[in-house]
């Protein structure tokens, strides 16, 4: 959750009144960041909905997920972080308050839906792996899409009472409209835990079991049946964690600032240093353009549908479905199962 705890004062002043020196090479190099920021997410997230569209091999429940994922990134490079990289250019704000709201409320919206579409993904593994025999049932295509409206239902939720709490402002330190939680301290410090830290323990518990769960299945096991399990199978699982990874690095820093703040604002406040804050923010920014690159990295199914994705669009067939699809292919994607004597674990793609 963005959180900006540089102003004590929970009034909402004209963003266009706010401005901030700074040198030249400062603003061009955060300009050239965002603007790469923007460029592979909006091209990332693409490919990745794209991939699933395409490829049968990618289409199942936990990239329903997946791909509710991409849209959440690629939200905030539709229309927030352009406006930023005026803000930036312009040195303030001045597309008026509207658009500063609307801007600050897509930013809430994407940060939190994609924290709570990456638990979702992490409790479908769960289910997939410790509970394989249920997981069918528990994943048809008809509940997973629930389980995703579910998740921007809540999402929006989440969002709204800032509507209410006057905590959309611009804070020209980051050029950004931003929600403004220091007005009140006991606020903070909830959307911190329900938007940040209980997610990421409800994560965390979900690959810990799983991780443990492969383990003592490879180990049990006597030799003659012992599953095979790849270097292929083992990239399924660490694609989608290492997505969760570098997003608790890339929000923790901007997270943790803004409960310390709550905690002792007249304390902590003078002791940030203004480029620990911006690198924090533009940190959070960067997270938006590193799940397409991950998924590209370590998953190979991904990867080949990228190749004929950029094939396919300088030859105008992008919406059409590719050959990966054949008999072959799908035999030499099927899953290898991890027996135990009272369950089935599975190892899935991406």
């Amino acid at each position: 959750m963005v959180i900006n705890g540089s102003d004590l004062n929970s009034s909402a002043p004209d963003p266009s009144d706010a401005a901030l020196y700074r040198p030249p090479w400062v603003t061009t190099t955060l300009g050239c960041f965002l603007i790469f920021t923007i460029v592979v997410d909006i091209l990332g997230n693409l490919l990745v909905i794209f991939s699933v569209y395409r490829n049968k091999k990618l289409r199942n429940a936990g990239n329903i997920f997946v791909v509710s994922l991409a849209l959440a990134d690629l939200v905030v490079a539709i229309y927030p972080y352009p406006l930023v990289l005026t803000s930036i250019f312009h040195n303030g704000w001045n597309l008026g308050s509207v658009h500063c709201q609307i801007s600050g409320f897509l930013m809430g919206v994407s940060v939190i839906g994609s924290i709570f579409n990456i638990t979702g993904i992490a409790i479908n593994r769960y289910c997939y792996i410790c509970h394989s025999l249920k997981y069918d049932k528990l994943y048809s295509d008809k509940n997973s899409v629930c389980y995703v409206m579910l998740i921007w239902l809540l999402t929006v939720v989440a969002i709204v009472p800032n509507l209410f709490v006057g905590s959309l402002q611009y804070d020209p330190r980051v050029y950004s409209c931003t929600f403004e939680q220091s007005a009140s301290s006991a606020y903070t410090i909830a959307v911190v835990f329900f938007h940040f830290i209980l997610p990421i323990m409800i994560v965390t518990y979900c690959y810990l079991r799983i991780w443990i769960l492969v383990i003592q299945v490879r180990r049990r096991v006597k030799p003659d049946n012992r599953p095979k399990i790849t270097p292929h199978d083992v990239r399924n699982f660490v694609t989608m964690f290492v997505v969760f990874v570098l997003f608790a690095v890339c929000w923790a820093p901007l997270n943790f600032i803004g409960l310390a703040v709550a905690i002792k604002p007249e304390v902590v406040v003078p002791l940030i240093p203004e480029w620990l804050f911006v690198a924090s923010y533009f940190m959070a920014y960067f997270n938006s353009c590193l799940n397409a690159i991950v998924y590209g990295v370590l998953n190979q199914n991904f990867r080949r549908e990228y190749k004929r994705i950029v094939v396919s669009v300088c030859t105008a067939r992008i919406f059409f479905q590719d050959s990966s699809n054949d008999a072959g292919e799908r035999l030499k994607s099927k899953p290898s199962p991890l027996m135990t004597n009272n369950n089935q674990v599975k190892v899935d793609s991406v």
